[in-house]
């Protein structure tokens, strides 16, 4: 297994093996200790199958994850502890509604905040950074690019004064997928709160129509959901499989609760011309969700209210495994 890689000894395999310029000079790879990760290994061949979305999930090998549809993959650092935070700082310090501001971000090793860590790239970026609103009203998807200092940069402008959760959706080279809830507190007047009371499941954007029908007709918590999302234009079907790939997948789709703010990245695949979404409900209650696609070169949102209700962990998993 594994042990942690200074930076000098970063910097003497990347003269030996050539590795990527990003991965090397003040950056670092990490990796979990081998007595916690054999302990785990109950699965097949005595190797662990985890979601690379979320470690936490584990199974057998051919496994879907409950949570995102991803398949599951060989991953014996699955369920360690996670020794990286993301250092997070605003330019400037006092952030304003709509005026530009630089989020900065660095991965640094908890017990060592000297150390920068090195980042892969998935879909296609190092980082996703999720911006929403308090009231989840505003949604944003951005991604910081490093620069020369090693920081992770991004300009953003806010649109209102008031609290802002960011999600800083990253995987550390030699460790598992981590998800960091960063905070911005905007100055100025805090907009009246928006309130959901119905679900929202049909929305328009740039033309299209995308409808989420839930398999049983109802959202509920306890049970893998499967999710049909049908997308027209001037009342004519879209097949997904015909739009551009957006970030590496043909569309992506964030879920966030709107009491405790859960996190959920999903990346629907195709299923007869039709989005095809998987995942699971922790708690009931309301939940905002945003699938993006892309055609023409142009990046759509399409914007959802999902209220969830407390599901029936037998009967829930029976109907789903009838599917």
């Amino acid at each position: 297994m594994k042990s942690i890689v200074t930076i000098s000894s970063v910097l003497a395999i990347v003269a030996a093996i050539s590795f990527t310029s990003c991965n090397s000079d003040n950056t670092k790879t990490i990796s979990a200790d081998s007595t916690k990760t054999e302990a785990m290994a109950t699965h097949s061949s005595d190797h662990i199958y985890a979601c690379p979305m979320h470690p936490e999930v584990t199974g057998k090998e051919g496994d879907d994850c409950p949570k995102c549809g991803m398949k599951l993959e060989h991953n014996d650092n699955a369920g360690a502890p996670s020794n990286v935070k993301m250092q997070f700082t605003t330019n400037p310090k006092i952030v304003n509604p709509n005026e530009e501001v630089t989020l900065a971000m660095i991965p640094k090793l908890k017990d060592n905040d000297k150390e920068q860590v090195a980042l892969d790239i998935e879909h296609e970026k190092k980082i996703h950074l999720i911006v929403v609103s308090d009231d989840l009203s505003y949604f944003d998807h951005i991604h910081p690019e490093i620069n020369a200092e090693g920081s992770y940069i991004v300009k953003h402008k806010f649109p209102a004064g008031g609290k802002y959760t960011l999600f800083a959706d990253y995987k550390p080279s030699g460790a598992n997928h981590t998800v960091d809830n960063l905070t911005v507190n905007v100055a100025g007047n805090v907009p009246t709160a928006k309130t959901y009371s119905s679900d929202k499941l049909v929305t328009n954007v740039d033309g299209f129509t995308v409808t989420l029908t839930p398999e049983g007709g109802r959202f509920v918590t306890n049970a893998p959901m499967h999710i049909k999302g049908a997308v027209t234009k001037n009342g004519k079907a879209v097949d997904p499989a015909t739009m551009e790939n957006y970030l590496g997948a043909k569309a992506h789709m964030v879920v966030v609760s709107l009491d405790e703010k859960k996190y959920l990245h999903v990346h629907p695949g195709v299923e007869s011309g039709k989005f095809d979404l998987h995942t699971t409900f922790e708690k009931p209650g309301v939940y905002r969700g945003w699938i993006q696609f892309q055609t023409d070169g142009k990046i759509h949102t399409a914007d959802f209210v999902i209220n969830v209700a407390a599901g029936n962990a037998t009967a829930s998993t029976q109907e789903h495994n009838g599917h």
